[in-house]
């Protein structure tokens, strides 16, 4: 028996809406990382792009678990000597671009290089509830029937 691969003639895009109002980051991006792949269809084949279109509504209401949004810091560099600097997620989140923390977690699951490059052109996030993509009829994503850990639980505490 041949171990069967996929040609980029048989591979079918689908799109998908996720919703991310109080969804946890890291479960919200691990899916997402899956679906960008296409690790979900049975056709998946690791040297192409077999993934799907992700649009990612209402970014700015990310969950983060604990106390991440006030001590987990974002670092980068500017090029320059000592041009280290961080922000903390919660302050990332209240910003001019919420969605970056949604591209920068997905970012770090995707392989780097030409392929991961292309898959990451198919995710589309936006910080509000409205997005362009309606003519492309995105399929809305049910994250809390995937699993119930998913959506942040709020306490009485």
């Amino acid at each position: 028996m041949r171990t069967y691969t996929a040609r980029p003639a048989e591979i079918k895009r689908a799109w998908h809406l996720i919703d991310a109002e109080g969804v946890v980051l890291g479960r919200l991006a691990s899916l997402i990382a899956n679906r960008l792949r296409g690790k979900h269809k049975p056709m998946y084949t690791p040297h192409l792009d077999c993934g799907d279109n992700i649009v990612v509504v209402n970014a700015e209401k990310v969950a983060l678990t604990g106390v991440k949004s006030r001590d987990k810091l974002h670092y980068w560099h500017t090029g320059y000597p000592g041009g280290i600097r961080s922000r903390r997620y919660g302050d990332l989140l209240a910003g001019a671009r919420p969605e970056q923390v949604i591209e920068l977690a997905v970012r770090r699951m995707i392989p780097k290089g030409p392929l991961g490059r292309e898959q990451l052109r198919k995710l589309h996030v936006y910080a509000g509830p409205e997005h362009p993509h309606s003519a492309q009829q995105p399929v809305p994503v049910d994250l809390a029937a995937l699993n119930p850990k998913n959506l942040r639980q709020t306490s009485n505490d």
